[in-house]
């Protein structure tokens, strides 16, 4: 007669990884990968969230890049350049990773006198809203290019929606469960 041993070793020398999990009636490996799956399932879920979030934000900023340099050569005219235009300028280039027509886009172009001036631009996130902090100069978000050869800022802002509900509050920045994005651009315009 075979022993216990015997058995279980007859049981799980040629099975695979699958049956041999099935196998093992002593609840040993069941406990282990219940303790473990959890916080396994968490932090994969959490890089892949940091990694798209991080990739929008660069798709971002390279957009708010571009759209700047057409501001600054002149390719679109300061008489084109309102904020439905500008908007969709940068929607275009984030129609990659956004969702159609750039929900939580938000855009402020304004001419300054100093690039010190530009360098006290700021704002704050207040609950859901997003507060410019503008050092006096104009709270209020505007979208106004100046002409050839003056000193512009544009920052774009985009509320990014964090994917994976349970992870809403541990990521986000902003009581609504969005992160802020956030990419901003200074130039002198050429002569044009």
């Amino acid at each position: 007669m075979d022993s216990h041993r015997d058995k279980k070793k007859r049981r799980t020398s040629g099975a695979g990884l699958f049956a041999r999990f099935l196998g093992d009636r002593e609840g040993v490996t069941v406990i282990e990968f219940a303790a473990l799956a959890l916080p396994f399932a968490l932090l994969v879920f959490a890089i892949l969230e940091s990694c798209v979030s991080f990739a929008a934000q660069e798709v971002m900023a390279n957009a708010t890049d571009n759209v700047a340099r057409q501001l600054r050569t002149g390719q679109v005219l300061t008489a084109d350049a309102n904020e439905t235009k500008i908007k969709q300028m940068i929607c275009d280039e984030l129609q990659i990773i956004v969702a159609q027509n750039c929900p939580g886009l938000s855009v402020d172009l304004r001419m300054v006198n100093t690039f010190q001036q530009a360098a006290q631009l700021g704002f704050r996130i207040d609950g859901s809203r997003i507060v410019l902090t503008n050092a006096g100069i104009d709270d209020n978000t505007v979208v106004q290019v100046g002409p050839s050869m003056s000193k512009n800022v544009l920052r774009v802002f985009y509320k990014w929606p964090v994917m994976t509900d349970f992870m809403a509050k541990a990521m986000s920045n902003m009581s609504d469960g969005t992160t802020l994005h956030f990419a901003m651009a200074i130039w002198q315009n050429e002569p044009f």
